[in-house]
């Protein structure tokens, strides 16, 4: 997806000496409710007390890498090229290979120091240096990632508790609902913005796992990894993606559900790793509904009895409506598990027990 998914970007040293301030996003004017509105849940007269509550949680990510000069060049944001700090960097760097500095966010899910971030955010990082709301800056080294949800696992060391957020069901969220982000936009240090969910089960055609939140709440350059609380403060979400002509923030911005995020992250502190489920099939979208297109003679389907042009109906008594819906349903049944797996065979439908088996090629259809 061309120009989609935000790179961790390239911030001169000397940002590192701006202050860490809170920036409050926006005030919210709240309307009357109607009787049938009475039960919708009210956003409250001020984000203080929510941001005094989870913002010690948030931490911003700076990475080192090296690169050559012409890399350096390529990625300065298109909003900084022209100006004094863009002009810098090319004076600077030029053609040789240098320590390029990014930054990113990411947020504590358990005081021992684990740490969730995007996957791009750490990525090629050669270090690691994550800053506290207290000022403290501390080495993180990574715990494990994934490159198809864009999820990242990194741990500091402190002598003493962090303070942590918790996971909320992403599930449960629905458009309208408000949220709030925060994250290290631009390298300036904790921010917070606020909106609301404007959308749901987005695919930007990025990767097979596509599902994401969109959000109208400002997400920019150095947010991605940053955490999308619900009124509870609660972790729904992390930025991930923004879509814009200019690289800045246009209103439209993207999180990974943390129903996902949660599942990634509990196997990359436990193996290190993601192992995901494998049908060995290709299908198509049709009419009809997901249709298995060809089979791998070895694979688990094949061994299991279904046959090219079979319909999917259910995997594990969940209907399934598309072809990234088997996938993500396939993928998240671990290796050597059974799952009966319902197919509409010549107008009948048919459960049949699989024994998943474990995707051998991340880009593999199903």
């Amino acid at each position: 997806m061309p120009d989609a998914r935000l790179p961790a970007q390239p911030t001169p040293p000397s940002w590192q000496r701006f202050a860490h301030g809170v920036v409050l996003g926006a005030a919210l004017l709240l309307s009357a409710c109607s009787p049938q509105q009475a039960s919708a849940r009210a956003a409250p007269e001020s984000l203080a007390p929510l941001v005094k509550k989870v913002l010690p949680a948030v931490v911003n990510i700076a990475i080192t890498e090296t690169v050559s000069g012409g890399d350096v060049l390529g990625k300065i944001p298109p909003e900084l090229r022209d100006t004094p700090l863009g002009r810098e960097f090319r004076r600077r760097f030029g053609d040789k290979r240098e320590q390029v500095a990014g930054a990113g966010s990411g947020f504590i899910i358990d005081s021992s120091g684990i740490i969730v971030t995007n996957n791009h955010v750490v990525d090629r990082a050669d270090k690691i240096i994550v800053s506290l709301t207290d000022g403290r800056q501390l080495t993180a080294k990574v715990i494990g990632r994934d490159e198809l949800t864009d999820v990242a696992v990194i741990k500091v060391q402190s002598d003493a508790p962090l303070p942590s957020v918790t996971w909320g069901d992403s599930s449960k969220a629905e458009v309208g609902d408000w949220i709030l982000a925060a994250g290290n936009p631009f390298g300036l240090g904790g921010s917070v913005s606020v909106g609301i969910i404007s959308a749901e089960r987005r695919d930007l055609g990025s990767g097979p796992f596509d599902n994401f939140l969109q959000l109208d709440a400002p997400i920019n350059p150095g947010n991605s990894g940053g955490p999308v609380f619900n009124m509870d403060g609660q972790v729904i979400g992390v930025s991930s993606v923004i879509v814009s002509p200019t690289g800045a923030s246009v209103g439209i911005g993207f999180a990974i559900p943390s129903e996902a995020v949660s599942r990634t992250v509990a196997q990359l502190l436990s193996k290190g790793s993601i192992e995901r489920g494998w049908l060995g099939v290709a299908v198509d979208d049709r009419d009809a509904g997901v249709t298995i297109a060809s089979v791998d003679r070895t694979g688990p389907a094949a061994k299991a009895g279904i046959r090219a042009g079979d319909v999917v109906v259910a995997v594990g008594g969940d209907r399934i409506e598309s072809s990234r819906g088997l996938i993500r349903a396939v993928a998240v049944v671990p290796p050597g598990d059974r799952v009966e797996v319902t197919v509409r065979r010549q107008g009948r439908e048919i459960e049949i027990p699989v024994s998943v088996g474990r995707r051998p090629n991340e880009q593999a259809p199903g």
